[in-house]
């Protein structure tokens, strides 16, 4: 039997949602917690993958099991996982259901505050000083959706077959102090919100213009676009699949 968890996760105290030698990660946390409520071994897939200090306001894994779950199985899994994991809903699914694969698009939200808030430091990037013209970074934004290769925006060291992309939101919104900018896609490549949101700062600081953002993403060359923005700032918001 096939189950899928919903849950939200502060990245600050992990490094990225992914299992990997000597590193504490969130699927190692789950993995843990399920495995001794159930006395069995298990190993969660999760929608992706998101690198260290990235949060997440929703994700999904799944995981299978031999007999039905009881009802208190949430409530028994948030009990034993850190306050900084929380299990939002465990829902039986069908025997094919793929957390990563089903996933039809992924949005995610980079928040940046406008000058300094001291409850903000671990899930926002503080600006001070720099005054950026949004009006801009919405045009250069709008580009994204007439391309598909983002290989500009990737880490150069991946093992993807593709660096194709279909974005389907991009925009900034302010609200007060505080910035954010909404992007979804089917899928998304390793580093690619925070190196778009480091080129669209640069649009914003008129260190570039707009043409020079498009002639970024022609280049499909990393080097050229902007840095990669800290992770704190990003949050994985939404996971769409057909069945859920």
């Amino acid at each position: 039997m096939r189950y899928f968890i919903e849950l939200a996760y502060n990245g600050k105290n992990y490094h990225g949602w992914q299992i990997q030698p000597r590193a504490i990660s969130v699927q190692e946390k789950i993995n843990k917690a399920i495995s001794t409520i159930l006395r069995k071994e298990i190993n969660i897939v999760g929608a992706g993958r998101t690198d260290a200090g990235v949060h997440a306001s929703q994700m999904f894994a799944h995981f299978d099991v031999e007999a039905p779950l009881n009802d208190n199985f949430t409530y028994k899994l948030n009990a034993i996982l850190p306050d900084d994991i929380v299990i939002l809903k465990t829902q039986l699914v069908h025997n094919d259901a793929h957390a990563r694969f089903d996933a039809l698009s992924r949005s995610y939200e980079y928040k940046i505050w406008l000058g300094r808030n001291p409850f903000l430091l671990d899930t926002t990037w503080q600006l001070h000083h720099q005054q950026l013209n949004i009006d801009l970074m919405n045009k250069a934004a709008a580009i994204l959706y007439d391309y598909e290769d983002f290989e500009c925006f990737s880490k150069v060291k991946t093992d993807v077959h593709t660096f194709n992309c279909t974005v389907t939101n991009a925009k900034w919104i302010r609200n007060g102090n505080e910035l954010t900018f909404h992007i979804s896609a089917n899928r998304f490549l390793r580093n690619m919100v925070r190196a778009i949101v480091g080129t669209l700062i640069d649009v914003g600081l008129e260190k570039i213009t707009v043409n020079d953002f498009k002639k970024i993403i022609e280049s499909k060359n990393r080097s050229k676009a902007g840095v990669s923005v800290p992770a704190k700032g990003l949050f994985l918001t939404k996971v769409i699949y057909d069945y859920i």
